[in-house]
């Protein structure tokens, strides 16, 4: 049975839902999505990922600032579909549609509802996240769920790897629910099990050395893709992109910069990081290994350099 639809989001997760919505029996009606943004170093204004693609499928694209205004619009559909929209829909629009209005959470709710929850779930050492398909109410991500699928969140996952996962599985899940509605019922959350991914700030990203070697590895992969953990050396800013474990040494301050062998380490409260690949705010701005970065800036970056744990990203 194929739907009538309406769709809300912004990016890439929600462009591959919707990408896979087309491919499917279901009709999309109109595409909502945010205004076009500025963005990268030029700050050109740029349209979502959702608009780029529901433009190049023939669809109806409308960018308001609200959805105030769109309930007699969406009077036509029989449901409208949520992904990643970044806005809460008014009440109005939540009676709108035939039946009702369905998101494509990318967290096992009620664990980490909320605007980040990739990248809370890595950042909380979670063993698992997954996908959750809900029926949306006046609340944040409180509503009713029709079905979760888990994902396992293994040592080496990157918020930008999950990602891509979570919206084909998402996608997948999705129309299977499609499938079985209206018949399928959603079960209610247990508020009582909830926790909450508060929006990613600057503050987030600011490596603090002080904090263990496990818990600074799990920042650098969960905004792998998104803000990247960054440190100072003086006025060089390093984004690290990637780093591992490694071996303590002992009697180090934490933020110590040392070489063991051919291999970059930074001391941590507890154990110690090893780094693999930067980005500088210096130069062509590009990614490159870390023993580049050190040959290429030896004021900032040697064997006994100290990297700052204050907070200094704010007015950068």
């Amino acid at each position: 049975m194929g739907w009538r639809l309406a769709f809300a989001g912004a990016p890439t997760f929600a462009a591959t839902i919707l990408q896979r919505l087309l491919e499917s029996p279901h009709a999309i009606d109109v595409v909502y999505t945010q205004p076009d943004r500025p963005a990268g170093r030029g700050r050109k204004f740029s349209p979502s990922a959702v608009r780029t693609l529901a433009e190049a499928a023939g669809l109806e694209v409308r960018t308001p600032v609200d959805l105030d205004g769109e309930a007699a619009r969406l009077a036509s559909v029989d449901w409208l579909v949520v992904a990643a929209y970044g806005v809460l829909l008014p009440p109005p629009i939540l009676t709108a549609p035939k039946y009702q209005c369905l998101n494509v959470h990318a967290s096992l709710l009620p664990r980490w509802r909320g605007a980040a929850p990739v990248e809370r779930a890595i950042m909380a050492g979670d063993t698992e996240t997954g996908v959750s398909i809900m029926q949306i109410d006046a609340g944040l991500d409180t509503g009713p769920v029709y079905r979760r699928q888990t994902l396992p969140l293994g040592d080496q996952a990157t918020g930008a790897s999950i990602a891509v996962a979570l919206a084909e599985l998402g996608a997948q899940t999705l129309l299977q629910v499609l499938e079985e509605l209206p018949a399928l019922q959603p079960q209610p959350q247990d508020d009582a099990d909830a926790t909450y991914a508060f929006k990613l700030s600057p503050r987030d990203a600011v490596i603090d050395w002080r904090d263990d070697a496990a818990s600074i590895s799990r920042q650098i992969r969960a905004l792998a893709g998104r803000l990247a953990a960054c440190t100072w050396a003086g006025d060089l800013r390093l984004r690290v992109l990637e780093a591992r474990l490694g071996e303590a040494e002992q009697r180090l301050p934490p933020g110590t910069l040392h070489r063991r062998k051919a291999i970059w380490q930074v001391a941590c409260g507890s154990g110690a990081l090893e780094l693999l690949t930067v980005q500088l705010n210096r130069g062509k701005g590009n990614p490159l290994a870390i023993r580049d970065g050190i040959n290429g800036f030896p004021g900032h970056l040697f064997d006994g350099a100290c990297f700052a744990s204050a907070d200094r990203s704010q007015s950068r």
